[in-house]
């Protein structure tokens, strides 16, 4: 897509549109670094690696100080860094450290004292933000992996389109009795399903308005589900590129095996599904909502039309029962996205993806195309 399409980006015009803030309310920034206290003083702008945490400082920072806040009618603007959890939307440190030295404890002083945070980081802290959230009554926003496409492209919509349109494409997947989603990979063609017994399909929408406490994942547009079974196979790319095929049954991936590449990855994996079985658990199932061009980064390559996720791991965030003390190590307790899209998985197929309700029976995706069912949901 033409990233010319989209209007220039906007801070105030994405917190407005995502909070609707009240005059008074207090808004903290949230960052991740290997070293929090390297906070101080803004240090870490010196390490041109932290590109996500220097787009934390230079475009929601310095946009809130230098006019944000007054335009808005809110307060703070603070910057706060934790120490980075190394996964995927695991617990959140207890402390973080201020620019100017200062340790603050999180629960104690921060948490129950700003109204909006905005978390900008390396990995995904949606899960423990909404958990906190729910306690001490704030909104907010996760961003993890932002990036200049995602700031050019994704948070420059409207959202309140997307809203809309997500909630078209909910009514036409809700109550779902279960979805088959048949792949290609390396000339096999395995086949997942996943049952869903007839539940509210959820949203994310990027709206966080009014007084309920809750936390937007931005980029956002998405339909999804959190499953009650599953069984199949499917095929997942490691991070090195290795390829494998899950083999799943009562709603677990039970252990993997080698299509290509190192079998290490493989053992390493099987190794950890025998310890901790639950981390194996498919925890969503999601399909993507807008028009966006590939990122390079799942919080918004997920996020699009044609794309599909299944998700591993803690699901307490959507609604699910795999809370974190569930996990024999702590450490385990994340919540990990497996995205089908042509930009992430080239070597993976999805010929099609099919949803059951009932006695109805529609194709949803096919090669990684909206079919002409979810074509017409936004237009009715």
């Amino acid at each position: 897509m033409d990233t010319r399409q989209f209007p220039p980006f906007s801070l105030t015009r994405l917190l407005r549109t995502v909070f609707a803030p009240k005059t008074g309310e207090r808004v903290a920034i949230f960052i991740d670094l290997p070293d929090p206290r390297g906070v101080k003083d803004f240090a870490f702008l010196q390490d041109k690696s932290l590109t996500i945490q220097r787009l934390a400082h230079d475009v929601f920072y310095e946009g809130l100080k230098k006019g944000g806040l007054a335009e808005l009618g809110l307060s703070g603007g603070d910057f706060f860094a934790y120490q980075v959890t190394g996964g995927s939307n695991l617990d959140l440190p207890g402390t973080a450290f201020a620019p100017s030295g200062r340790e603050v404890n999180l629960e104690g002083e921060i948490y129950p004292n700003y109204n909006i945070i905005l978390c900008v980081s390396t990995y995904s802290a949606t899960a423990p933000l909404t958990a906190f959230a729910k306690k001490y009554g704030f909104r907010g926003a996760t961003l993890h992996g932002l990036n200049e496409i995602i700031l050019r492209t994704g948070l420059c919509v409207n959202y309140d389109e997307v809203s809309r349109d997500a909630e078209k494409l909910r009514l036409g997947l809700t109550r779902a009795d279960r979805f088959e989603i048949d792949f290609e990979v390396l000339g096999q063609r395995p086949r997942l399903t996943l049952h869903c017994g007839g539940q509210e399909a959820q949203k994310s929408h990027g709206l966080c308005r009014g007084e309920k406490p809750d936390v937007a994942n931005l980029p956002a547009g998405e339909v999804y589900f959190v499953p009650s079974g599953a069984e199949g196979v499917f095929p997942m790319r490691y991070e090195d590129g290795t390829l494998g095929l899950m083999e799943v049954a009562g709603g677990r991936i039970q252990k993997a095996a080698l299509l290509r590449g190192r079998q290490s990855v493989i053992d390493e994996h099987n190794r950890k599904l025998q310890s901790d079985p639950v981390t194996g658990e498919i925890g969503e199932l999601g399909f993507g909502t807008q028009e966006l061009p590939p990122s390079g980064r799942d919080i918004q390559d997920e996020k699009i039309l044609g794309t599909l996720h299944v998700a591993t791991g803690r699901s307490d965030h959507l609604g699910g029962h795999l809370t974190p003390d569930k996990f024999a190590q702590a450490k385990n307790a994340t919540h990990d996205d497996i995205l089908f899209a042509p930009a992430k998985t080239p070597e993976i197929g999805v010929t099609q993806a099919r949803m059951y309700r009932g006695a109805q029976q529609e194709t949803v995706i096919e090669n990684y195309q909206p079919s002409a069912y979810l074509r017409q949901l936004p237009a009715s």
